[in-house]
């Protein structure tokens, strides 16, 4: 009698102790990673099916959740490895370390057409002289401020911005060394005789008018183009 009343507890334990082996087998706890976002998600998998919570998924992917009547709706945000290609490809303007490194080369090439027009305008010795060699050393400083603008470049503007920012620094450095040699051969002596000396020079003009059309548009941070500048 007693052993009767055993039989049936003996049996429902092995049961159960079936049915939990069974859930543990199939039943497995994985994580989930988003290729491009932080984070992990934590996964089950059972009966051959994988569940992840919703929550969990928007979380990691800096999404949002709205629930619509039977629906979930989950929106993704842009994940950190695409969102800088996307700048750098749909950014219009000036980059701000090609703008910074582009007003500093402009200004080295004023520094520069400055001792030139002093020079000019004084009629100071060139070549080997004190000032031949303040020419060269105001070169120097430009030549190297322009290939940091060159360096910093990373934009569709940066790079059609330097290319009008190096054609001042050639037609600078072309209409110097044409100045250098005609007063090393003393044919510059109208440059020196007349009252605005640079004024009749429609070079050194169409220069001093580039550089002022330049240093505006670095300083308003987007490409524009002038004819002057080419």
């Amino acid at each position: 009698m007693f052993s009767m009343v055993k039989r049936p507890v003996t049996v429902g334990a092995m049961l159960m102790s079936a049915v939990i082996a069974l859930a543990q087998t199939q039943v497995q706890r994985e994580t989930l990673s988003v290729q491009g976002y932080p984070g992990q998600a934590t996964v089950i998998r059972n009966h051959g099916r994988v569940f992840v919570d919703v929550q969990d998924l928007a979380r990691i992917t800096k999404g949002s959740l709205s629930f619509e009547q039977d629906q979930i709706i989950l929106a993704l945000a842009p994940s950190d490895a695409s969102e800088p290609a996307r700048d750098t490809a749909t950014k219009s303007g000036f980059s701000p370390a090609f703008m910074r490194a582009a007003i500093e080369a402009m200004a080295s090439i004023r520094e520069w057409g400055g001792m030139l027009q002093v020079i000019v305008q004084n009629g100071y010795p060139v070549g080997k002289a004190m000032a031949g060699n303040t020419i060269r050393a105001y070169q120097g400083r430009a030549a190297d401020s322009v290939a940091l603008a060159s360096a910093a470049a990373s934009t569709d503007d940066d790079h059609r911005g330097l290319e009008l920012l190096r054609n001042e620094f050639n037609n600078v450095q072309a209409w110097a060394e044409s100045f250098v040699n005609a007063r090393n051969d003393m044919r510059a002596v109208d440059l020196t005789t007349s009252e605005h000396p640079l004024k009749s020079d429609d070079e050194a003009q169409k220069i001093m008018h580039c550089g002022q059309f330049l240093a505006q548009m670095f300083a308003g941070g987007t490409f524009q183009d002038d004819a002057v500048c080419h």
